[in-house]
């Protein structure tokens, strides 16, 4: 039973997380640089290389150097030693390439109750593949969370045996990521097909790893790889024509690579794809009914509408966004979960704040201490995402973002009441973004003091900051690379799920 596990977190310190590479099996491990490990280690991730799926993640080679002088830091090899650092590195640039094991669902518990929404979503689901699979095809699994109240989960199928064809389609990278979440090919993700393809067409999917791929080719002989295969619903004229961009599905994927439901349509207002870390930061958060709360980087909203469904809808919960089509997409979303109590503005963050104490506006900007809680989302460098097969980055483009997470912040503690709470995550994996981001705050806000989180099913923060073990054990930082070797064991996915997801940070705040 995953209650054995005590569902406190698996990794409880960085020096207590396991010999990662000691502990693993063969087949779960990435290929190691030669030379740099003992022989016997080495032979284990060579093995592992040949049954990995897909590469490493593709990132320009002074990303990769960045990104391994952070994984690699004085702090971190003083706990781990220089191999089991490594080690979790080169499992990381493995692991980010490569889909989580299950697909997570938020449930709308504010609307119906959870057990009820799981039986209308397995009813739905059912037809789903009836209509698309062989009878044999419709067994579904959908799992209760067992510390997360409004969460489903969902196994993926996968890596499957499927085998490739002749006639190749080629999409973009970002299209061949959610290829292996579960969705179609549309049209606008398309960037080269066989001349002669038509409507019916069984062709191979392929996704560009380094952005070479010129929209409107006829054969791609870059670094590519394939995630499934599926039936062409345009005509190759359809899909490049110059008059009027295509629109819809143009190829329908029937034998993907990963296979998982697609929810496209399937109850919009009851089930919401969501990563679970992303999940988790609104629990953190704690948002009680009544209170006025802030999200500052709200798209497309996941976050602002589930703050607003712990809420149970009563309050306030203002979505700020700079961008106006993201915005419609908030209010869009709301209004699908049957929201009233979000409101959303197209504005800068961090120009939120009014001079003007005495203000009474009721959009932004806002005076000072407007809000009981404030949710700090920041834009970040992304290197979390999983799957993610490349990244055309520069190191200037991936450093870029501490400077604007700190005009944010300077904002966030302006708007927020004393007493309230601060809630600042990311989706990437960089120190800078995260555990020094925590050490400048501690020291440019006095006031601020690290809380705990509830719940906390991630790993600690790194050391590599100059944060105290007890400050680290406060921080949740979801670290996929500590985990993904049990992806394939037979714990049950209640289980590893809770280490097997996107490379996330949350720190809590409480303003004194």
């Amino acid at each position: 039973m995953c209650r054995s596990l005590g569902y406190q977190r698996t990794i409880t310190t960085w020096d207590q997380a396991g010999d990662v590479c000691g502990s693993s099996s063969a087949a779960n491990m990435p290929k190691q640089e030669e030379g740099s490990m003992p022989e016997q280690n080495t032979e284990v991730l060579l093995e592992a290389a040949e049954m990995s799926i897909f590469p490493r993640i593709s990132l320009k080679p002074e990303v990769t150097e960045y990104l391994k002088s952070v994984f690699l830091n004085k702090e971190v090899l003083a706990a781990v030693g220089h191999q089991e650092a490594d080690c979790r590195f080169q499992k990381l640039l493995t692991c980010l390439s490569h889909p989580p094991s299950y697909t997570c669902v938020r449930i709308s518990t504010h609307l119906a109750p959870l057990e009820e929404i799981r039986h209308k979503l397995g009813e739905e689901l059912k037809k789903q593949q009836m209509c698309s699979s062989s009878a044999q095809d419709v067994s579904i699994q959908i799992l209760p969370h067992p510390r997360i109240t409004d969460v489903l989960l969902l196994p993926v199928d996968g890596p499957r045996a499927v085998e490739q064809l002749s006639s190749e389609v080629v999409v973009g990278a970002q299209c061949g990521s959610a290829v292996l979440r579960g969705a179609h090919v549309f049209a606008p993700g398309i960037l080269a097909s066989s001349k002669y393809m038509k409507a019916g067409d069984v062709v191979s999917v392929f996704s560009d790893l380094e952005g070479r791929c010129t929209r409107g080719m006829t054969s791609f002989q870059g670094k590519k790889v394939f995630v499934g295969n599926g039936v062409a619903e345009m005509d190759r004229s359809s899909i490049f024509c110059t008059d009027e961009p295509a629109r819809g599905v143009g190829v329908r994927m029937v034998e993907p690579l990963y296979r998982s439901p697609s929810f496209d349509g399937v109850l919009p207002s009851l089930a919401f794809l969501q990563n679970l870390p992303s999940v988790v930061v609104g629990h953190v958060l704690g948002p009680r009914p009544g209170e006025r709360i802030l999200d500052m980087c709200a798209a497309p909203g996941g976050k602002t509408c589930h703050i607003a469904a712990l809420m149970k809808d009563q309050g306030e919960v203002v979505a700020l966004d700079r961008i106006r089509n993201k915005i419609d997409r908030i209010r869009q979303n709301a209004q699908m979960l049957h929201l009233h109590s979000v409101k959303a503005y197209c504005f800068n963050s961090t120009q939120a704040v009014s001079g003007d104490s005495a203000q009474e506006n009721e959009g932004p900007p806002f005076p000072p201490e407007s809000f009981d809680r404030v949710l700090l989302d920041a834009p970040c460098s992304g290197l979390g995402q999983r799957p993610n097969m490349g990244s055309t980055w520069s190191l200037k483009e991936i450093c870029s973002y501490p400077p604007l997470q700190r005009k944010l912040f300077h904002a966030a503690m302006r708007l927020l009441k004393k007493g309230g709470v601060l809630v600042y995550s990311t989706c990437t994996v960089t120190l800078a973004e995260n555990e020094e981001q925590v050490a400048w705050a501690l020291e440019t806000f006095p006031c601020l003091t690290l809380q705990p989180q509830e719940p906390h099913i991630g790993a600690e923060g790194m050391p590599g900051a100059g944060l105290s073990p007890e400050q680290l054990r406060l921080l949740q930082r979801f670290s996929p690379e500590l985990s993904w070797d049990q992806a394939e064991t037979t714990t049950p996915l209640q289980c590893r799920a809770d280490g097997d997801t996107i490379g996330f940070f949350i720190a809590k705040f409480l303003k004194n």
